[in-house]
């Protein structure tokens, strides 16, 4: 088989980059706010807990368009899907750099939210479609890689754009919306949603066709998921383990992207362009793991790949402690701790957004990836809050993370346990009918 995919490669992974490139669009328009932050709180008069609230609204929002991206992806496809996404989340981006006050933020950050819930469980149904299973991890790594890579590369973009315009954040936000549109352009013009399509239109080789299907299957099914329904994966348990496993990883992860800049600057003292280097070189770190990570899932762990989350669990544990009692103005440790802290949070994330598709027929991926991720947001959205009300505010106006590193810590441990009991066979039966006929 490795062979074959060898002699294979080709459109699929065309596509397959043309994906991970509409995401780092994606991932710009949401982490350069968060990039912003301490220098958006001080022009709006912003309280700590507003910023936490302003950092999590938009996860409550996300949380909410999983479930029917889930379902669009399944019934009108990823690629129609995904222009949904881009257009309202390009369209707010844009209004962003018009903000005046909290409440106008509030709801422009819950309109972004709408907009980009709707391309994470098209990307995923994606990928079920078009990916052969002896590549899924290091695909669905591949993809997720964009959350690695674009925390080390916006802080320094934006911030540098920020210093052309006089330190102002503004304009940047208006730059922002051009890349979503040109996506929207690259989207309908090279991607299909199976690929029998590309095959009838000529872009894809016809052995890579047979690869693709004799892993993923014929899709005479079509979009409409009438093979397999939503009970396949509700009534397994290992599906709820399996959310409680992404509320952790989400948590940690969407904390810290959320917080470090307010760390590095109110902490450590850093200016905007200090600031912008030391938050992106742990993520250039964070990109290799989770490709690394994904790799090994597929190669090495291809049995029991879940073993690269519980690595990532576990080693990230201490390094977020560490991070937590670095002394002010030692900046060497401090990256230290955040490059090491990257490197293991993000070496499972491959096995994790592939699990789905492992476990479950490709007819119900987008709508068990849009239930999960709904669920795993809720993640995403109280991680920032509970930091926001750990922080300590000190007498001269600095801030004391401490509490909020340890906090991630434990966390860190319940995941690792968590994972260490999901099931990781394939299943094409609802599993209350696999144990009646058993």
């Amino acid at each position: 088989m490795t062979d074959k995919i060898k002699k294979a490669w080709g459109y699929r992974h065309f596509i397959l980059f043309l994906l991970w490139l509409l995401y780092i669009i994606n991932y710009f328009d949401r982490i350069s706010v968060l990039t912003f932050l301490p220098y958006i709180q001080k022009d709006l008069n912003l309280t700590v807990v507003q910023v936490g609230w302003l950092a999590s609204i938009f996860f409550f929002g996300y949380s909410c368009a999983q479930v029917l991206a889930g379902y669009l992806a399944d019934r009108i496809g990823p690629k129609k899907t995904m222009t949904i996404a881009i257009w309202v989340f390009s369209l707010v981006t844009f209004v962003t750099g018009f903000v005046q006050n909290f409440w106008q933020f509030i709801c422009l950050r819950f309109g972004l939210a709408l907009g980009e819930g709707q391309h994470f469980a098209p990307s995923l149904r994606w990928i079920a479609n078009w990916i052969p299973k002896e590549e899924k991890n290091w695909a669905n790594a591949f993809v997720s890689s964009t959350a690695g890579i674009a925390p080390a590369i916006v802080p320094v973009v934006v911030t540098q754009l920020a210093a052309l315009f006089g330190g102002n954040w503004r304009p940047v936000f208006f730059l922002l919306a051009v890349p979503g549109f040109v996506g929207v352009w690259l989207l309908w013009k090279y991607v299909e949603d199976w690929p029998k399509t590309a095959l009838d239109k000529g872009r894809l080789a016809k052995e890579e066709y047979d690869l693709i299907t004799s892993s993923t299957g014929a899709e005479e099914t079509g979009l409409g998921g009438k093979t397999y329904g939503p009970k396949m994966f509700l009534t397994d348990f290992h599906f709820y383990l399996y959310m409680v496993g992404m509320v952790i990883l989400l948590m940690l992860y969407w904390g810290l992207v959320v917080w470090i800049s307010t760390f590095l600057v109110r902490k450590h003292g850093m200016d905007l362009k200090t600031m912008g280097i030391v938050a992106s070189l742990p993520y250039i770190v964070a990109f290799f793991s989770m490709n690394l990570g994904g790799w090994l899932a597929d190669k090495l762990f291809y049995k029991h790949p879940k073993y690269t989350s519980i690595i990532a669990f576990l080693g990230s544990c201490p390094a977020f402690y560490f991070i937590g009692n670095v002394t002010k103005g030692d900046t060497p440790m401090l990256l230290l701790g955040l490059i090491t802290a990257c490197l293991f949070l993000h070496f499972g994330w491959g096995m994790m957004f592939s699990y789905p598709s492992r476990r479950y027929p490709k007819e119900v991926v987008g709508r068990a990836v849009g239930v999960s991720n709904a669920v795993a947001q809720l993640g995403s959205f109280v991680g920032p809050l509970i930091a926001g009300y750990l922080v300590v505010t000190l007498p001269d106006k600095s801030l004391d993370f401490s509490n909020v590193f340890l906090f991630w810590s434990i966390l860190a441990i319940v995941g690792a346990t968590v994972i260490s009991f999901l099931n990781e066979r394939q299943i094409l039966e609802t599993p209350r009918a696999t144990a009646e006929s058993a």
